[in-house]
């Protein structure tokens, strides 16, 4: 069983930048995908991003060149960082893992969450 924690979210003005951090334990970190989703209120949960052992990443196209996901695979945790932030990205932030390889952005694949984490940008 995995688990996951986040950390980093906050208040942030438009156009300024945060770090989420997705820590995973409980299984082989070389085993995860880890992926980002996010959901607003009053929407669905959305894909933002993934990343696989290798350091391959895939974004939705709305945070492309914004958006960056990083893993350090000798502290099992997962970074997104997020710069240039908009009012629109404001949403709670998730990680999830699934056991595998490949960048994968169906949330029903994935099968371990993290509790979430607001972020909220003000314009």
């Amino acid at each position: 069983q995995v688990q996951l924690v986040e950390s980093g979210g906050g208040l942030v003005q438009a156009g300024g930048s945060l770090r989420l951090s997705c820590a995973a334990s409980g299984r082989p970190f070389r085993q995860l995908v880890i992926g980002w989703f996010r959901q607003a209120p009053g929407k669905e949960r959305e894909f933002v991003g993934t990343i696989v052992w290798g350091g391959s990443t895939k974004y939705t196209d709305s945070v492309k060149g914004r958006f960056t996901i990083s893993r350090d695979n000798a502290k099992n945790t997962v970074y997104l960082q997020m710069n240039s932030l908009k009012p629109e990205d404001t949403a709670v932030y998730y990680c999830a893992a699934l056991r595998g390889a490949m960048l994968t952005i169906d949330p029903q694949r994935y099968d371990a969450w993290g509790q979430g984490t607001q972020v909220t940008v003000s314009s």
